[in-house]
């Protein structure tokens, strides 16, 4: 059991990082805008540091994805679905 929760910690935690780079924000933006060092932030996204709900919120807010996403899909999915998000946007405007 403690090996399948470290996977998951280790998959949102992945999430988190893919989703960052996909938006070309550095770890002092969000690490910044989350009012927390770059080094803590490091931390979050290697899964050293348990994040908390709020936490979790607040930069699935910055980062303009649904929480559900970072906690349920594996890192190529969740590009591909923000991606086609983003595409329908524009198609629509």
């Amino acid at each position: 059991m403690e090996d399948v929760l470290a996977l998951k910690t280790k998959n949102v935690a992945g999430n988190i990082r893919k989703i960052r780079e996909y938006r070309d924000y550095t770890q002092d933006y969000l690490a910044a805008k989350l009012k927390i060092s770059q080094n803590a932030y490091s931390k979050i996204e290697l899964g050293y540091s348990k994040l908390t709900i709020d936490r979790l919120f607040q930069v699935s807010e910055i980062l303009e994805v649904e929480v559900t996403h970072l906690l349920t899909l594996n890192p190529n999915d969740l590009i591909k679905i923000i991606s086609d998000d983003e595409h329908r946007t524009a198609a629509a405007s």
